[in-house]
């Protein structure tokens, strides 16, 4: 029995050593099998790399001839391009300089020519003086008279004219000296609208509303037409709406409901809502910034023309003024101007120059109710001085700016001045404008009518006309004679007040150029 298990035992140690010899063999052969895979793969690795690097190689060489290639053809390309043009310059210079060589060949020619011509010019002249000297003769045996006496004859009837201009210049002068103070009026008046220039704008009676698109225009009309009756019972203004493009107009002759229109339809496009209601509410929302807009024109107007402590009502309609024009010419505007004029006026003859500015500021302000309130724009405004307490200075001042009653200050007469110099001054009023471009107008015409002028300017406002005459057709001695006919003709064809300057100009030039 102990035998037995001996010998399993001995079996079983046996075939474990068997089994772990094979193990051993297989690992074995197993590694080595992988070590020699390892191998062969990086073999394989590093002859890819040497092929790959190969091909770089050679594909950097082909790069590299071909940018040679390329630089070796642009550096052609640049060479010939430049010998072209090199090619094209030396064309221009050879052409140039035969161009050159026919203009002085030219040249040669024509100096050539102008000496004959001169020569020729010599003897012309000769010939003329002696036919001059021929016709003198002649004229002197028809006329029984010498040069001498002829020249007498012309010089004395030219002195009997200068003799009658000069007894009326004269006359002239003797009766500016009888009124000196006129003549220091003039200077006042004039040195004021010097140093007083204001622009005016001719007001219209229409304003025009852009529109964001026409569609708008039906939306201002409203179903069957509400919103826009609504809107012109409301403004008292008449919108019209036509082919005009992306445009609503305005047509009012009373310039404050046309801005009150104006404001609210505005207010309505960006607003969106037209309707009845909001129309009614809009409109009055317009009208009181309409008003708060004269309220702050009236105290700009104060300010500017540095008058303080006037009655906030006046001030009000002094702002209204700024919708009401007369001829064109805007009303405040036109106040604003007679107060800085009777200012400066008051200064040159030493009186009250606040007084002289309230009182041209005022002047005027029966104007914005002349059309609410019966009686003329005179009596309206004198009666607002009045309510409010301005001095007596400024209420006469008012009442005689038109000369409707007595002067009783140096105020009122500067005032009254003031007044006509704004009003009356070119450009001022439409009427005014128009007379005054059509004399100037007739004073060129005139003058272009005469026979060797070149041209005529009306300058200093009309006061004087500058007239350039050909000095080849009009000597020394035809100036004196055209300045007198041109005055003469002015004084019998046209009205002007004043006088006017006639200035004759005769100018010879001659020119001549170094080389």
């Amino acid at each position: 029995m102990i035998g037995i298990i001996i010998a399993v035992v001995i079996t079983f140690i046996v075939t474990a050593l068997v089994v772990h010899q094979l193990t051993l063999t297989y690992y074995k052969k197993n590694v080595e099998a992988k070590v020699g895979s390892a191998e062969a793969r990086a073999n394989e690795i590093i002859d890819e790399a040497l092929r790959t690097a190969e091909t770089k190689k050679r594909e950097a060489l082909l790069e590299a001839k071909e940018e040679s290639l390329k630089t070796k053809n642009e550096l052609e390309r640049e060479t010939k391009e430049r010998r072209t043009e090199l090619q094209r310059y030396e064309k221009r210079v050879v052409t140039k300089e035969e161009a050159v060589d026919k203009k002085a060949d030219a040249l040669e020619k024509k100096e050539n020519s102008l000496a004959s011509r001169e020569d020729k010019l010599q003897k012309q002249k000769a010939e003329v003086e002696r036919l001059g000297e021929q016709r003198k003769q002649e004229l002197e045996r028809i006329s029984g008279l010498t040069t001498e006496q002829a020249k007498e004859l012309l010089i004395k009837s030219v002195e009997d004219d200068v003799k009658l201009d000069t007894a009326k210049l004269v006359k002239e002068l003797e009766a500016r000296a009888r009124e000196e103070a006129g003549k220091k009026a003039k200077e006042y008046v004039v040195t004021a609208i010097q140093k007083c220039a204001t622009d005016h704008v001719s007001e219209t009676t229409i304003s025009v509303v852009q529109l964001p698109g026409d569609e708008m225009k039906g939306r201002i009309i409203g179903r069957e037409g509400r919103n826009i009756r609504t809107l012109e019972t409301l403004s008292g203004v008449d919108l019209i709406i036509d082919d005009t493009p992306e445009a609503v107009i305005l047509s009012s002759f009373d310039p404050i409901r046309r801005e009150v229109a104006r404001i609210a339809l505005e207010k309505l496009i960006v607003d969106g809502r037209i309707h009845p209601a909001r129309i009614e509410e809009i409109v009055e929302k317009a009208k009181k910034e309409v008003e708060n807009m004269m309220v702050e024109a009236g105290e700009e107007a104060a300010l500017e023309v540095g008058v303080h402590g006037i009655h906030p009502e006046l001030i009000r309609l002094l702002g209204k003024m700024r919708f009401r024009t007369s001829y064109g010419q805007n009303a405040l505007k036109h106040s604003i101007e007679v107060a800085h004029l009777s200012g400066l006026l008051a200064g040159e003859v030493g009186v009250d120059i606040r007084t002289a500015k309230r009182a041209g500021l005022l002047h005027d302000i029966g104007k914005s109710l002349d059309h609410e309130m019966e009686g003329s724009h005179i009596q309206i405004g004198a009666d607002l001085c009045r309510k409010y307490k301005e001095s007596p200075i400024i209420i006469n001042a008012v009442e005689a700016h038109h000369g409707d009653v007595p002067t009783e200050s140096l105020i009122a007469c500067l005032v009254q001045a003031a007044d006509a110099i704004s009003a009356s001054r070119p450009g001022a009023r439409r009427e005014t404008l128009e007379a005054y471009t059509n004399r100037l107008k007739d004073l060129e015409d005139i003058s272009n009518s005469y026979k060797g002028v070149e041209k005529s300017f009306a300058i200093q406002a009309g006061r004087e006309v500058r007239i350039m005459v050909i000095p080849e057709q009009v000597n020394d001695a035809d100036m004196v004679l055209m300045a007198r006919d041109i005055s003469k003709r002015i004084e019998n064809e046209l009205e002007y007040p004043g006088q006017i300057k006639i200035s004759v100009v005769r100018e010879s030039r001659c020119v001549e150029y170094a080389r």
